[in-house]
């Protein structure tokens, strides 16, 4: 008999668990996610951003200087201390910054009127000093919404959870993974969210129905932000954890990048909703990059400051977003000035790698009596997808027979060409 009413399973790239539900006394829910095994602390930067849409949610959000915070940029370990502060004052004279004319870039590849696709641009400065990424997600949001049920302070979590991961991953390679956790105590129960350099992405919420009776802060609480790379080449993951700080997500993936990958950043994401639809969900991440001049990074505050106002919210980019304003124009308000460089351009989309042959590789590593019962007692082996909600369902005779044909030991990915 399973006694407990919860069963762990863990493979090198995948967690599952067993748990009862309604209507059926034992129920698989596979959530495919890699487990830090390493921590680093890290320290303070200033980036991010919030938003909601006309709601008792709304009504609870603090109005602060965040915005302005989540718009400047501070400095990491390790970099120069001949200034204290990279944020300059509008009327101090500066060097004009030499930027090459971006008239003859053609940009008409990255155009995305009225932000009908969701979309990932990238872009450098001219003399290489800073990369500036912009994202708007809203249909990819809506569809992880539908997939889950979700209700907006759920949704607001998991939009800017996958924004965060979209813009810190920008640039790595097709096959490489990207994962998001935000392991917070609050009722929110976590948000762990996957990417992948293709601008695949899934993720899921430990509580999608939580109720507007929370703020964001108060829904994700303290805990940890955990963030975990692999590449099917590299012979371990990297992994880095932080505390939660502010419990916004995007202040605190800030903060992550800022002290533990030593990523100097102004980081904001943000989303807007309408009832229990998301009308806008966007982000922009923009890194110092080495040898970055102080002339340039004075003129980015000035840009940041000036785009700030544009928007006129602590909910940034959102009223941009909503105003038509695609990634490709705020990246041409913060690089004003400085010379455009376009990068690339990635379409994220909901993609889940959950499949038969997963679940079954689950079931082997049960002890057969235990499978056997379930089987005896439900008639059916049931489970469900924690990323994509898909629900698969297998009768006693599959069970049986994909059991007796099953080839390799389900606890070695190099079985199963991983």
């Amino acid at each position: 008999m399973v006694t407990s009413c919860a069963l762990l399973l863990q493979l090198s790239m995948a967690l599952f668990t067993l748990i009862p539900s309604m209507g059926s006394r034992y129920r698989f829910a596979l959530a495919f996610q890699v487990t830090p095994s390493s921590s680093s602390f890290v320290r303070h930067p200033s980036s991010s951003s919030r938003s909601y849409s006309p709601t008792n949610y709304l009504q609870k959000q603090y109005k602060s200087s965040a915005a302005v915070e989540r718009s400047t940029f501070r400095r990491v370990r390790g970099t120069s201390t001949s200034t204290s502060t990279w944020m300059t004052s509008d009327d101090e004279s500066s060097q004009p910054v030499p930027s090459s004319p971006t008239a003859t870039t053609d940009l008409t590849a990255y155009q995305n009127p009225n932000n009908l696709d969701d979309q990932v641009f990238s872009a450098m400065s001219s003399d290489g000093g800073l990369k500036v990424t912009v994202a708007t997600i809203r249909n990819l949001l809506n569809d992880m919404m539908i997939q889950h049920t979700m209700n907006p302070v759920p949704g607001d979590a998991i939009g800017r959870s996958t924004l965060c991961a979209l813009m810190a991953s920008n640039g790595m390679q097709e096959e490489q993974m990207f994962q998001l956790s935000m392991k917070g105590e609050g009722p929110l129960r976590g948000c762990v969210v996957i990417v992948t350099g293709k601008g695949e992405a899934r993720g899921f919420v430990g509580n999608p129905s939580l109720g507007d009776d929370f703020t964001l802060r108060e829904a994700v609480g303290t805990g940890t932000v955990q963030v975990v790379k692999n590449h099917p080449d590299w012979p371990r993951p990297y992994n880095g954890i932080t505390a939660i700080r502010h419990g916004d997500i995007d202040r605190d993936v800030g903060i992550y990048l800022a002290e533990s990958e030593q990523r100097s950043c102004a980081l904001a994401a943000a989303t807007s909703f309408n009832g229990i639809l998301c009308t806008a969900a966007g982000g922009y991440l923009v890194e110092r990059l080495p040898d970055c001049s102080p002339e340039t990074m004075s003129h980015m505050e000035r840009n940041l400051a000036r785009l700030v106002e544009m928007d006129g919210g602590d909910a940034l980019p959102t009223n941009l977003l909503l105003d038509g304003k695609t990634p490709l124009d705020i990246a041409s308000v913060l690089l004003d000035g400085l010379g455009m460089e376009p990068l690339g351009s990635v379409l994220p989309k909901a993609f889940c790698e959950c499949s038969d042959e997963k679940l079954m590789r689950s079931l082997r590593l049960l002890p057969r009596k235990e499978v056997d019962v379930i089987l005896q007692e439900e008639g059916k082996i049931e489970a469900r997808c924690q990323f994509c909600g898909k629900v698969y369902r297998m009768g006693p005779e599959e069970v049986e027979n994909r059991l007796s044909e099953a080839q390799g030991d389900p606890s070695k990915d190099e079985d199963f060409g991983l």
